[in-house]
């Protein structure tokens, strides 16, 4: 993922309201990349773009290789669908749908075949396969968000974009959900932008990009090379 001097500005009450200005940063494959700031700072903006979900209005984007900009609608979803996954705080997990459904949900709506195989192996590698047949209601918290990583991973994506992942769990839970992401950006060479408030994860990262008032910071540097 690139962003090239990015801005974006929403216009409320005919009044333009700039939301980031100036962005430019990277994030290599297999890299983990923490962002930080208020409530506020741009850092739901910034995951947008990242996403394909929004456009910039200045300045450019790139995921995958692929110029979000330059991409028609039918070329933004493919995108989103095929090298964009989302981990929330909330789960998002379908309440009428069991753990293995809820996962193989994203190839089934892209018309795939294999899908319960693929997503079983997604459940496994998370260590939730014994649990396929609950529902999310027979979860714990941590639970639920191994699953929503699972489901995050079922199609492959080179970006996974996190928001406040860990942000419902306690402590304990938090460490394990830290390590399977540290995982993921590791064995599977995933890229992975987080938006957090938790010191454990900003400092457990690759490097943390520091957002205020929809700049970045001079501080956000890296703190280690992404292998």
């Amino acid at each position: 993922m690139k962003f090239e001097n990015v801005s974006k500005v929403y216009v409320a009450g005919g009044q333009r309201v700039p939301a980031l200005e100036g962005i430019s940063l990277k994030a290599a494959s297999g890299e983990f990349v923490a962002l930080v700031g208020r409530s506020g700072c741009g850092k739901s903006t910034l995951l947008h773009l990242a996403g394909a979900m929004d456009l910039p209005t200045g300045g450019r984007v790139w995921v995958d290789g692929e110029c979000t900009s330059d991409l028609d609608d039918s070329g933004l979803v493919q995108l989103r669908r095929d090298s964009v996954g989302h981990v929330f705080q909330s789960f998002e997990l379908l309440p009428t749908l069991t753990v293995v459904e809820n996962v193989e949900l994203p190839l089934q709506l892209a018309g795939r075949s294999g899908v319960r195989a693929r997503a079983l192996e997604c459940l496994d590698w998370v260590d939730l396969g014994g649990l396929a047949g609950r529902m999310p209601y027979q979860l714990s918290g941590g639970q639920m968000q191994r699953v929503a990583i699972a489901r995050a991973l079922v199609q492959g994506p080179r970006l996974l974009l996190a928001d406040e992942p860990t942000g419902n769990l306690d402590s304990a839970t938090s460490g394990l959900i830290l390590d399977l992401l540290r995982g993921i950006a590791k064995d599977q060479r995933t890229a992975i932008l987080m938006a957090t408030h938790s010191e454990e994860l900003i400092a457990a990262a690759d490097r943390a990009i520091r957002l205020r008032d929809g700049r970045l910071e001079p501080e956000a540097v890296p703190r280690a090379s992404a292998s």
